[in-house]
């Protein structure tokens, strides 16, 4: 398994393999990237796209979050495609790619949300080092269906940190 940031190249495959539908995800993330806003994280087996996430450099876009934890990148987008790659290890791959990264970049830690409704996913983040921050929000996003119609949607999620091992450089 490979994990790289996005190319563009990589875009028409991504949608293919990992549907994003009308909403065009992948090319928002690839586009933040492209702007120095975020880093867009792909995994790849046999040159077939099997996962992502996006470290986004600014952190959480919901408020409650970012008062409270304004310098910690958020790894945001988590995904593992088709189900049934789940609890192969590409998930925790993709994760571990993004904590190194941001360590290299100088970050002391990285945090992510987790959906209330997802405690196979918590349950993952709490074993590889996350914290609970008891700090509670909602994620807020839409999607345009089949039909083009827009759905605005709220899910209950908390945000979990991980501090991070930086490098120390010398001035020797």
């Amino acid at each position: 398994m490979i994990i790289r940031e996005c190319h563009e190249d990589d875009l028409s495959l991504l949608e293919r393999h990992i549907p994003s539908g009308r909403t065009r995800v992948h090319e928002v993330r690839f586009h933040r990237q492209q702007q120095g806003l975020s880093t867009f994280l792909t995994a790849w087996i046999d040159d077939i796209p099997v996962g992502h996430g996006e470290i986004r450099w600014r952190g959480c876009a919901a408020a409650e979050v970012h008062e409270r934890y304004p310098d910690c990148p958020e790894l945001n987008g988590l995904a593992v495609w088709p189900p049934d790659r789940q609890s192969q290890g590409i998930g925790t791959t993709i994760i571990q790619a993004a904590e190194a990264i941001a360590a290299q970049r100088g970050n002391h830690y990285i945090g992510l949300g987790v959906d209330d409704h997802n405690p196979r996913a918590a349950a993952l983040y709490l074993r590889l080092g996350y914290e609970e921050t008891g700090c509670l929000y909602l994620d807020r996003y839409h999607y345009i269906d089949d039909h083009g119609i827009r759905h605005e949607v709220a899910d209950p999620c908390r945000f979990l940190i991980k501090p991070l091992r930086t490098r120390m450089i010398s001035s020797s």
